[in-house]
C-alpha cells in the first residue's frame, strides 16, 4: 500500500491522534467519507454524456 509498512502508518496514526484528539477523528472520518462519495459521484456523472443535464443546478439553468 503506497510502500507503507505496517509502522509508519502506526506512526502516521499516533500523530493523527495527537493532533486532532480521541474527540474528533469520527468526525474527521466521517467527513473525509462524505468528500470521497461526493467526488466519485461528480467523476460518475462527468462520464455519463448522454446529452442530459448532469445535476440539479444544471437543469435549473437550462
Amino acid at each position: 500500500m503506497f510502500g507503507l509498512g505496517y509502522q509508519e502508518l502506526l506512526i502516521i496514526l499516533v500523530i493523527v491522534l495527537i493532533l486532532f484528539g480521541a474527540n474528533r477523528l469520527p468526525e474527521l472520518a466521517r467527513s473525509l467519507g462524505s468528500s470521497v462519495k461526493e467526488f466519485k459521484k461528480g467523476v460518475n456523472e462527468a462520464k455519463v454524456d448522454d446529452g442530459a443535464p448532469a445535476t440539479k443546478e444544471d437543469e435549473r439553468k437550462v
